[in-house]
């Protein structure tokens, strides 16, 4: 929107700071739509490991049903009472499926040789000079 298009238009003063905002918004996600069809995708999915395919396809298919919940209720239709709400749930028990892949995938492993040489190290063994010296009695007072 131009500033002669807000002047001439008429709505009520207190949403323009939204509409200003709203505006930017769109913007924004027509560059993202730009850049990501400027690339084609099966050149983008060659380029990608698999868990990194699922999340591009995830938040594609998420942002095209978040899209149409916005069209649905400029249109007047409570899109809470449509099905692109479970489809939304629907897309995020996967988005959290991947999600846990990719955690379990960036925990720690366990090296079981380094563990059992830390346990291993860190326990005592008794070897031929420590029994000679722990026979020896304390020297000192015996007790009664």
């Amino acid at each position: 929107m131009s500033e002669d298009d807000i002047n001439t238009e008429e709505y009520p003063t207190e949403i323009h700071d939204y509409l200003v905002a709203f505006e930017k918004s769109l913007g924004s996600v027509d560059e993202m739509l730009k850049t990501m069809m400027s690339v084609s995708r099966s050149d983008l999915l060659q380029k990608l490991e698999p868990l990194e395919q699922a999340k591009l396809d995830l938040v594609s298919v998420y942002t095209l049903n978040s899209m149409f919940w916005v069209y649905l209720a400029t249109q007047g239709i409570n899109p809470k009472e449509h099905p692109v709400k479970q489809e939304l749930e629907r897309i995020r028990t996967y988005m959290n499926k991947v999600k846990e892949i990719a955690d379990k995938k960036k925990a720690s492993k366990l090296d079981k040789g380094a563990a059992s040489r830390f346990v291993r190290n860190a326990l005592w063994e008794p070897n031929a000079e420590n029994e000679h010296t722990s026979k020896t009695p304390a020297k000192g007072k015996k007790r009664k």
